[in-house]
């Protein structure tokens, strides 16, 4: 057993080294509250500048939404450029879209000075319309090179069809910058390079409280304790009630994958490149080829309860079937589901919560970059390298709601889930 449930990463891990719990007394300069990326990342940006770390897990490295998500690593945030710039202005805006950018460059970064070699990179992404827009997407395209000299272009709805058999679908943005991995392989390789700076790791070690006013800080789990002058908190779509405010602060957003059977002939009648692919919905599909073309992951939907349907599967089944019904009949060999963490702006949550306390969540489905550079900016901060982290304090822990923030959230779903459908039904009528 992987401790990781059936996912298609847990089946294809390099590495299956588990770790001890943590049951003793520990100093480091840094403690961090989260085995998932953000975490690690600062983990591994500390250690490298010389600092003692050392990291709690409750279940395994990796073991949430950074070990079970799509794999898909590009720039960006959970909301648009557009939103951010309404929010905290032009230079601001364009500041927090290049930290995005960065986030891709430290993920491949780490990839290549680390050497994995079980972290296979493969470039492009397609964001595909479920309508017709190409002057939209050719505005889009001329806005990013403009502000960001980032290359993005236009595919024709012919070249898309071409690759991605289905009628359901128009013109695509191509970006060539962007990539998909395998992220829990990328996770342990990260916690790999932190404990050879001597960084220690501790899994199946949930935090149950903390002394967090004295200059020394007090970490306690079942059975131990990590005393240090920093604590990075990091818990992602899984934060519990250990600091209700930030607790409070998120909606925990599931998210559904699936990996089929062995098929590369039939699914190839489908899906006819490597590429990671994404539509323009609110909650749109996300998919892409795995083991060489043999296989398809394919994720999608959102909602705001946290256990998985009895039909799972099934549900998830009917979604791809529903863009591509050549695919019908293809079994389901796992499906499973994952907790994201989104603040009611959508941008991330990070920043210091009082003197030598930190924290870095709240991704919102795009923690593949921000993960990266959240972690890193925590890390200046607590160095005294750079107060980049600053830049996301205009959007702040608000509050989330409560339970009327998950039904507003639920609803607003379902709304832009009809809006979609409205304007894929009127594309259709127009073809």
């Amino acid at each position: 057993m992987t401790g990781y449930g059936d996912t298609y990463y847990a089946r294809t891990l390099t590495d299956i080294s588990q770790r001890s719990s943590l049951d003793e007394t520990v100093k480091a300069d840094v403690a961090i509250v989260g085995g998932g990326l953000a975490g690690l990342t600062a983990a591994l940006d500390l250690a490298r500048a010389g600092r003692s770390v050392v990291i709690l897990e409750a279940e395994r490295v990796g073991w949430g939404a950074s070990g079970r998500n799509g794999g898909f690593v590009g720039p960006g945030y959970a909301t648009s450029h557009a939103n951010i710039t309404r929010m905290v202005g032009h230079e601001r805006a364009q500041m927090l879209h290049r930290l995005s950018i960065e986030g891709v460059s430290i993920v491949e970064g780490n990839i290549d000075s680390l050497g994995m070699t079980d972290n296979k990179r493969v470039y492009g992404k397609m964001s595909v319309l479920r309508y017709h827009d190409p002057d939209g997407l050719a505005r889009q395209c001329e806005m990013m090179k403009r502000e960001f000299n980032y290359d993005l272009k236009v595919i024709p709805t012919d070249a898309v069809r071409d690759v991605l058999r289905s009628p359901k679908y128009y013109q695509a943005l191509y970006d060539p910058a962007s990539f998909h991995f395998h992220p829990l392989n990328y996770a342990r390789s990260l916690a790999r390079a932190i404990e050879a700076l001597n960084g220690r790791i501790f899994e199946g070690s949930r935090v149950l409280g903390c002394d967090l006013g004295g200059a020394e800080k007090v970490v306690r789990t079942t059975r131990g304790e990590v005393r240090a002058r920093d604590v990075i908190l990091a818990g992602g779509g899984y934060t519990d009630d250990l600091m209700p405010r930030l607790r409070r602060s998120i909606l925990p957003i599931a998210t559904y994958v699936l990996l089929t059977e062995a098929a590369p002939e039939r699914i190839a009648d489908a899906v006819r490149t490597p590429m990671a692919i994404s539509d323009n919905r609110r909650a749109g599909d996300y998919y892409r080829l795995v083991d060489e073309g043999a296989r398809l992951l394919w994720g999608g939907r959102i909602t705001t309860r946290r256990t998985e349907p009895r039909r799972l599967a099934d549900m998830m089944q009917k979604t791809m079937v529903s863009t591509y019904p050549q695919l019908k009949g293809i079994r389901v060999e796992t499906a499973w589901s994952g907790l994201m963490a989104y603040a009611r702006h959508l941008m991330p949550l990070i920043g210091q919560l009082q003197p030598g306390v930190w924290y870095v969540f709240g991704f919102g489905g795009r923690g593949m970059n921000t993960t990266a550079v959240g972690g890193r900016v925590i890390a200046e901060g607590i160095l005294g390298a750079s107060d980049r982290y600053r830049l996301y304090e205009p959007f702040g822990l608000v509050w989330n709601g409560g339970p009327f923030g998950l039904a507003a959230a639920q609803l607003t779903y379902w709304t832009y889930q009809a809006m979609d459908l409205a304007k894929e039904r009127q594309a259709a009528r127009a073809a």
